[in-house]
């Protein structure tokens, strides 16, 4: 099947000037720094209470808007028009009144102007939102992967012509979807009308993954320029309800069966480009990751060692070597099933938790062993775009010290519906809180700003543990993990709860979920553990500090291992033993 079909040809990753039919793109460097999150996912037939589940970390880098808030339902007139925004993610991401209160304008900051409108519809729901929309109040949920594509685009204001970033359809498909499938097809239509730009106009950026789910299907989403740079190419494969998957800036999607539309959905442009581009020939096998990926960036395994380490996570069992993921359709899938041995009781939100705080510990990959980690074992690697003349790369964890946020939505018809676990900075210091889809978002959610350190901000209270535990980490995390371990069964048994107090959302409700107990009770039990977490976690640093601070451990002083100093060229070369003196009396015992 691979034989049959072209090798398109890989964009130069140089400062070359491209050309793709009439619309002439220009390669950057390559920033490590860049948006570079990973998707988890799972079908309803595999996860131990019958939800979908979709997750999302949100890898940027510093001075990323770390703030996530509740959007509220709206009403509008006849004949008016939706505003659209540059895809902005650093802080802040909007400045404005169309979206959250804690977007309001404030001081000398300056209000976030349209680059375009589309025309707006009678209604939009309430929905969740951070630098992508999250979920909305009919069970929504949304998770974001940036992915190379051999096309890409300017954006309206910059130059081009492509009015929609992969931020605003992913906000416009919870404004407007009550199931995952309507989401998809609404983001494909209006990006191939308006024109689809990623998050930049070069190779690693310039496309983009969603993956989409609700309370029974789940979908990956791929979408990127066409040619022309004036609308898109996009396809999406259903998810097998008794599978599980990841996607880590790559596409995944392989051959489409063009003949069911249940499992597959596509534009026009899949075929019509490939086609006369020469890369593909109607009646053979279209491969859309093979003709429209430009495979992975910033090195080989970049997105391969995440694929691998997350399906070993589920219990699939996958080579961890490769030529080319891109021209390997056979290697890694899109999904798979899970493994037995993996998820006895089923694939549940603790497993996601797990994944995203994957460092590939106990595998050849495990980073925190090596003179890299240290003597005390800190998993993390930082950047090396300030080293040019460095040659080589790191290992890239699924965990990630430059992560904004992680968040899983879990989609359910059951309870209290859909709930979205949420957990900012990194996620292996990080803890998950449960926020119900259809509640408030806590405040200390909605507070943060890059370079200042706020108590009632749970995000700072995360980025401070996790630059604490950097002190001893090997202990240190045990410490972490133990608070994690109490707080996120907590938040199991408050879901629990807050099912039992709420009732079923009957299956008529989809349209619009509302609470049908007290929202006022359901936002105060939330508050409550919330406060809880943001307590311990602002307490965490002063007993690391305590425990293991200034080379000590409970007191006593922690000597570096054997192997660490045996391996510092400064210790083994270092200044000799005192002489013994020649001539010295021996000493009396």
């Amino acid at each position: 099947m691979e034989s049959s079909l072209p090798k398109p040809a890989r964009r130069t990753r140089t400062k070359h000037a491209l050309r793709f039919v009439t619309l002439v793109m220009v390669v950057q460097d390559i920033p490590t720094d860049s948006s570079a999150c990973t998707v988890l996912f799972a079908g309803n037939g595999v996860t131990s209470d019958g939800s979908t589940m979709v997750s999302h970390s949100d890898d940027g880098s510093w001075g990323q808007d770390a703030r996530i808030c509740a959007v509220p339902a709206r009403n509008h007139a006849p004949g008016t028009y939706r505003n659209v925004y540059p895809s902005t993610e650093g802080y802040p991401r909007y400045v404005g009144e169309d979206r959250c209160a804690i977007y309001a304008q404030h001081g000398n900051q300056t209000a976030t102007k349209p680059v375009g409108r589309i025309p707006q519809v009678p209604h939009t729901f309430a929905y969740k939102e951070g630098t992508y929309g999250i979920v909305n109040e009919a069970g929504v949920g949304i998770g974001e992967s940036t992915c190379s594509g051999v096309f890409s685009a300017h954006a309206v204001g910059d130059g081009g012509k492509a009015l929609l970033s992969i931020d605003e359809l992913s906000r416009v498909a919870l404004e407007r979807a009550t199931t995952s499938r309507k989401a998809v097809q609404i983001m494909g239509s209006l990006a191939e009308a308006h024109g689809f730009h990623g998050e930049s106009d070069s190779f690693e950026g310039g496309a983009e993954t969603l993956v989409v789910n609700d309370a029974d299907e789940v979908f990956i989403f791929h979408v990127l320029a066409d040619p022309t740079g004036t609308s898109a190419i996009w396809a999406a494969q259903r998810v097998p309800d008794n599978h599980v998957g990841v996607v880590a800036n790559m596409f995944t999607i392989r051959f489409i069966d063009f003949s069911d539309d249940y499992n597959f959905l596509w534009s026009k442009s899949v075929q019509t480009v490939a086609e006369a581009k020469g890369w593909w020939t109607p009646g053979k096998p279209l491969d859309f990751t093979r003709i429209y990926s430009d495979g992975e960036y910033a090195h080989k395994f970049y997105s391969g060692r995440r694929m691998w380490g997350a399906y070993r996570r589920f219990g699939v069992s996958l080579p961890d070597n490769y030529t080319d993921l891109r021209y390997q359709p056979g290697l890694y899938p899109a999904t798979a099933a899970p493994g037995p041995s993996a998820t006895p009781d089923g694939v549940d939100a603790l497993l996601l938790f797990a994944i995203h705080r994957d460092h590939y510990a106990g595998t050849p990959y495990d980073m925190t062993k090596g003179v890299a980690a240290g003597p005390w074992g800190n998993p993390d690697r930082w950047s090396t775009s300030s080293s040019p003349a460095a040659t080589g790369n790191w290992e890239r964890s699924i965990s990630l010290y430059r992560t904004a946020y992680t968040h899983i939505v879990q989609a359910r018809r059951s309870g209290i519906g859909a709930i979205l676990w949420f957990a900012p900075h990194q996620s292996s210091t990080s803890c998950f809180a449960p926020i119900p889809a259809s509640a408030l978002v806590p405040q200390m959610y909605e507070t943060t700003k890059p370079g200042v350190l706020d108590r009632r901000s749970a995000y700072s209270a995360h980025k401070y543990v996790n630059t604490v535990a950097r002190i001893h980490y090997r202990l240190a995390i045990e410490v972490v993990n133990a608070a994690q371990h109490t707080l996120e069964a907590a938040g199991v048994a408050l879901v629990k709860t807050l099912d039992t107090t709420c009732g079923d959302v009957r299956a008529s409700a989809r349209e619009s979920v509302r609470l049908s107990c007290n929202a006022t009770l359901v936002n105060d039990l939330v508050d409550a553990h919330t406060e809880q977490i943001l307590t311990v976690f602002n307490g965490l640093p002063d007993t690391i500090v305590n425990r293991f601070g200034s080379g000590y451990t409970e007191g006593s002083g922690d000597a570096y291992p054997t192997w660490w100093l045996n391996s510092m060229e400064s210790f083994v070369h270092g200044p000799p033993p005192v002489p013994a003196e020649p001539h010295a009396p021996s000493r009396v015992h």
